[in-house]
């Protein structure tokens, strides 16, 4: 190692280096470059130049042999086969590789330009070699050996890097290169492989899980609904019309059993009856659970007496469980059917229908098939519309008030009235009552309609007291509905109060079909007794039309009884005049007052007359009148 001033004078000597000063790689280092020096033919000096600033102030100069640069440049890999040396532009070597020979031969090559087919890729890369550009070509030596050369351009010194190597171990290790790389890809193509059969194996048994969640019922181990309705679409792509039927039957009072005997049971009970349908339904037929307890058939039938006549046959195995059993728990059922008309039909719109004809069974009709009708959906539709108009109605006040006269046929005149409600709505005109309160019963929407019409009679009261009327009871209806809410007087007092009407003024009517168990009759009475406490009268309407009215009569404090039309529709029977006797002589023992209703021949008046019945109410006298008929109809206009 040495260090030279710009005046070539050494400063740091570390290598016995005489006269270093002057030589060529020194000088080249001193105009600010790397510098290369020969010494003895077997040491390199290797010169960089000081800088301070951007002024050279001396150079650092450092030795090496040849030997050693040799063993740095000889290539680590083709197990030690190779041979690379150094060169200069001009094809001169720098520094000679290990073993001569081979470069021996090549320098011959180089000075001759010879060697046969190699000759254009000589003069190739003598040309490249003096443009600095790398090559690679392939050449057959004089002994036949194949051999592949690459030189590749090194700036420092403007030297080559040329490796020598047989062409036998450039293609051996290409195959060892492409056996490996063959023996990744075909690992990574095996683990892909393991892996897609492992998803495809976890997405088989998923999807083997979901499809036995989404079609399998949990409960009954049956057909599910969503099962249901994908096969019975399949079915019907390639069906004609009216071909199939589907049907759905729905156990009563099922949550009796879960309330009874606990929800294994219900569930137990839901099983065993999945277990008859699958044994009832035939080849190309389908059964199902939908939501609940509805279960849901496609039956391959047309006629509804074939239809009624396969539902009975299913209940019936259904409750032959009894016939073995301790005690008898006979299940009954609500059916509806559906003669699929349109194949293409959607399947909910299908099973909707099925289900409207299901819930279209009227009580009485127990384990009766009902046959959709497409008057059912017009209903439907019509109940939706009603509901929806109610509130702008009661606002509107579009519900009218009527009253029908009660007169009393010992003194001739008229002795009360009963309030009846009306609906006239601005577009749609007169609304039968027949079409809404039976709906309102349903729906519990009554509860507001009754307090609208019980406050109107309350107002027309109040106004026929301010101009001095001679005031008589009017009775208003009052639904079963509102017995669901314990303090349902309280709103009726306060109305009441507001306008001032008088005690005994006012008589609330109940229906006989009230009173439909020991419960209910318990919260009537006390209802009835509190009603009386606050002023009210009440009324028992439609007595008759049921089976228990007899009974009710001494159960209940009522202030009157109103006979149902049917036990004067045919007057002529000894036996029906005596039952209507012997009810007004019943009457007037226990101090209750009655009514007749549905009058309508002078024949019917003279009987109730002989008989002592207190008032009648009917067409003979009057038809419901709007309150200024009605009170013309009594003479105050």
């Amino acid at each position: 190692m040495i260090v030279l001033d710009t005046e070539g004078r050494k400063l740091v000597i570390g290598d016995p280096i005489e006269e270093a000063g002057h030589l060529s790689g020194i000088q080249n280092s001193f105009q600010g470059n790397n510098g290369v020096s020969f010494l003895d033919g077997q040491t390199i000096l290797y010169s960089v130049p000081l800088f301070r600033g951007n002024k050279v102030v001396g150079v650092l100069g450092g030795t090496r042999s040849k030997e050693n640069m040799q063993v740095l440049i000889q290539p680590g890999s083709f197990n030690g086969h190779g041979l690379s040396c150094i060169a200069d532009r001009n094809g001169n070597v720098v520094i000679s590789p290990t073993d001569l020979e081979p470069f021996m031969k090549l320098d011959d090559i180089f000075k001759k330009e010879s060697g046969g087919a190699a000759a254009g890729n000589i003069h190739q890369m003598q040309e490249n070699m003096k443009k600095g550009t790398d090559g690679v070509f392939s050449f057959v030596a004089v002994d036949g050996t194949q051999l592949i050369l690459s030189y590749n351009y090194l700036e420092t010194y403007h030297w080559f890097l040329l490796t020598l190597v047989p062409a036998d171990l450039i293609s051996y290790e290409t195959d060892r290169y492409i056996m490996q790389t063959f023996a990744i890809v075909a690992g990574t193509i095996l683990l892909f492989l393991l892996l897609l059969f492992a998803l495809l194996y976890i997405y088989r048994n998923n999807r083997r899980r979901l499809e036995h969640i989404a079609f399998v019922d949990e409960v009954t181990g049956g057909m599910s609904n969503a099962a249901f309705r994908i096969k019975l679409k399949e079915m019907l792509k390639s069906a004609e019309k009216n071909r199939y039927t589907v049907a759905v039957i729905n156990i009563c009072n099922f949550k009796l059993i879960n309330e009874s005997f606990g929800s294994r049971e219900g569930d137990k009970t839901l099983r065993y009856c999945m277990e008859v349908l699958q044994r009832n339904v035939r080849k190309g037929e389908l059964a199902a659970r939908g939501e609940e307890d509805n279960f849901f058939l496609c039956l391959e039938e047309n006629r509804q007496e074939a239809i009624t006549a396969r539902l009975q046959a299913v209940i019936a195995d259904i409750n032959s469980f009894n016939r073995t059993a301790k005690n008898p728990y006979y299940l009954f059922f609500r059916q509806g059917a559906y003669l699929i008309d349109d194949p293409q039909m959607d399947i909910t719109i299908i099973q909707d229908r099925v289900m409207t004809a299901c819930l279209n069974r009227q009580e009485y009709e127990e384990n009766t098939c009902v046959f959709y009708d497409f008057h059912f959906t017009q209903r439907i539709k019509q109940e939706h519309e009603l509901n929806a108009m109610l509130p702008s109605a009661l606002e509107n006040r579009d519900f009218q008030v009527y009253f029908q006269p009660k007169v009393n046929l010992r003194k001739g005149k008229v002795a009360g009235a009963e309030a009846l409600v009306r609906w006239r709505n601005p577009e749609k005109g007169m609304i039968s009552p027949e079409d809404f309160i039976p709906l309102f019963e349903k729906n519990g929407n009554i509860c507001k309609l009754d307090c609208y019409v019980f406050e109107e009679v309350c107002r027309i009261l109040d106004q026929w007291r301010k101009e001095g009327r001679e005031l008589f009871p009017i009775s208003v209806n009052l639904s079963r509905q509102h017995f669901k809410n314990p303090d349902f007087m309280e709103q009726f007092v306060e109305i009441a109060v507001n306008y001032q009407i008088p005690k005994g003024l006012l008589e609330l009517e109940l229906t006989e079909s009230i009173f439909f168990d020991d419960k209910g009759i318990a919260l009537v009475r006390e209802n009835i007794d509190k009603m009386h406490e606050l002023g009210f009268k009440c009324s028992l309407d439609d007595f008759g039309s049921g089976f228990s009215s007899l009974g009710l009569l001494k159960e209940f404090d009522v202030d009157t009884i109103k006979l149902d039309r049917r036990f004067f529709m045919d007057m002529s029977k000894p036996k029906a005049r005596d039952v209507v006797e012997c009810l007004i002589e019943l009457s007037r023992r226990l101090k209750v007052q009655t009514v007749a209703e549905g009058i309508e021949t002078g024949e019917q008046i003279e009987f109730l007359k002989r008989i002592q019945c207190d008032m009648v109410q009917g067409y003979y006298y009057s038809r419901p009148l709007p309150a200024e008929e009605f009170e013309k109809w009594v003479g105050w206009r």
